[in-house]
């Protein structure tokens, strides 16, 4: 199997590699069976009117990819403004895989992969049999929030310009060099707001939140049962504060604390890397000379690491980039940092290490950069940053600057040497974005909700497992944890079996762990 298909195959199942394309559309109108909040009966009175999925990627050489026949598509019509609902609509792309079981089928189960950004419809499509126990009693159905893939997408720059902005130093080390970051953002920026300034208001979480509630009345759920990873648990806690009421069985796995800071969220992070490539290191070192020639140690693994993609920063290596690009080091940071989200990559990121190491050939590194990124092989890009971009932008009024970044630094540079500079540098994202976020957009509060099970793994890099506990308290009620002590991001896709039979027995016969039960 080729370097791109492997790394393809476990980050379709991590919630990272994200696809395009279209579906069929189209939904039908009955009268409003559900609450409605509001909402006008051609919003809550619709159904999908289900059909055969198009452009769906049919290369994926992920052993768990369904067959495209297996599969419907359709859309929801949803208001592009909830403040004014009888106004201008937007699309929301759906699929679905129907209930294979003889027994009893609960309803539909509705899936967010996370990002934000991540495009739900091929998602669904490239990881069908992770969930094969789940279909049994549900319909599994998933979606492309607004302003990701197939519904209503942002848009900021092109392919070309996106390449160089990849490429391009995210550790500054000179005036000059902060200069030119800083104005990448801002152009960045003004390049959203151009091209999709009508729609930057309105992808916030609060938005798509209320989403998910038309969703569920389309598919004709009395409550919403809801399986969120990663920034999916916050989507997932924003709908149960918002509609406590009509929570099902919810699974929030991978979860984010949506009180703390941005600048407290990406320090967390930063560190939860850092302890990540230890993790990887430690591993590393014990396969020996052969194997791993980064070191017979974890420091002298880490040390390593840090020096090759420290010597990136003047000195890019080739590559088998049909069109010559070479790694730089903020791609060799950004393909690092991708193959830490699953323990099942670890044998990759030990070859494209060595292989930069020994053979001075970044190619297996900048192709896990490519998925993180969303950079198919042809050099298109799918709309996953400029999503993700957008909606963390919504969701938070912060908008820190050059002088705050340099000021925290040496904060973020203790909490990771490897990682730190790169990192603190991102909190310029949101740099000149022409809508102020939403300071409320963190409220998950639901006390009155069904039980919501909360997941945290301990060695989980993108989200911390601090934030499982914290989600599970800020959510209150009957709110339950589960923890995993293992490696990755999240953590029923582990296929750890203590995990798997926890959740199954929640989702499929409503079996709510003990709060606080551990799985190794």
């Amino acid at each position: 199997m080729a370097r791109r298909e492997i790394i393809l195959t476990v980050l379709t199942a991590c919630g990272l590699a994200f696809g395009s394309g279209g579906c069929s559309d189209g939904a039908g109108s009955l009268p409003d069976t559900g609450r409605g909040h509001g909402l006008p009966v051609s919003i809550t009175g619709q159904r999908p009117t289900w059909g055969p999925c198009r452009d769906l990627p049919t290369a994926s050489p992920a052993p768990t990819a369904a067959r495209p026949a297996s599969l419907e598509c359709s859309s929801v019509t949803v208001p592009l403004d909830y403040g004014e609902p009888g106004g201008d609509t937007i699309r929301i792309a759906l699929i679905r895989a129907r209930a294979t079981g003889d027994g009893d089928r609960i309803g539909s189960l509705v899936f967010n992969f996370g990002g934000p950004g991540a495009a739900g419809v091929d998602m669904l499509a490239g990881s069908l049999d992770h969930y094969k126990n789940l279909r049994t009693r549900y319909d599994l159905v998933s979606f492309d929030p607004r302003g990701v893939g197939r519904s209503s997408p942002v848009t900021c720059v092109d392919d070309r310009r996106m390449d160089g902005l990849a490429a391009m130093d995210d550790s500054p080390d000179d005036a000059a060099e902060e200069r030119a970051f800083v104005d990448a953002r801002l152009s960045y920026s003004t390049g959203c707001g151009r091209h999709a300034g009508k729609l930057l208001p309105h992808v916030g979480t609060d938005s798509a939140a209320r989403d998910l509630d038309v969703i569920r009345m389309a598919l004709d759920d009395a409550r919403l049962h809801y399986f969120g990873i990663s920034y999916g648990t916050w989507l997932g806690g924003a709908y149960a504060h918002r509609t406590p009421g009509d929570v099902g069985r919810a699974v929030l796995d991978g979860a984010v604390d949506t009180e703390i800071s941005e600048i407290d969220l990406d320090l967390q992070q930063t560190a939860a890397f850092e302890r990540a490539l230890g993790a990887f290191a430690a591993h590393c070192a014990t396969q020996g000379d052969t194997a791993c020639p980064l070191g017979r140690s974890k420091d002298q693994v880490v040390g390593a690491v840090g020096g090759l993609l420290g010597g990136l920063d003047t000195a890019p290596l080739r590559t088998d980039d049909p069109g010559g690009r070479r790694l730089t080091q903020s791609l060799g940071v950004t393909g690092v940092m991708a193959a830490l989200y699953s323990k099942e990559l670890w044998h990759v990121l030990r070859d494209g290490l060595t292989e930069a190491a020994e053979a001075e050939d970044g190619s297996t590194l900048l192709a896990l950069a490519d998925l993180q990124l969303g950079r198919r092989p042809d050099g298109r890009y799918t709309n996953s940053v400029a999503a993700n971009t957008a909606i963390t932008c919504a969701d938070t009024p912060e908008r820190p600057t050059a002088g705050d970044v340099r000021r925290l630094l040496p904060r973020f540079r203790k909490a990771s040497p490897v990682f730190g500079p790169s990192m603190v540098w991102g909190l310029l994202q949101c740099a000149g974005w022409p809508v102020r976020g939403d300071a409320k957009a963190g409220e998950v509060s639901a006390p009155s909700a069904a039980p919501i099970l909360v997941i945290g793994n301990t060695g989980d890099p993108a989200t911390p497992y601090a934030w499982a506990p914290a989600l599970t308290k800020e959510l209150g009620g009957k709110a339950t944890l589960l923890t995993l002590k293992g490696e990755g991001h999240g953590a029923y896709d582990t296929g750890n079996a203590c995990v798997r039979r926890a959740v199954d027995a929640y989702l499929l016969e409503g079996k709510v762990p003990r709060n606080g039960t551990t799985c190794t």
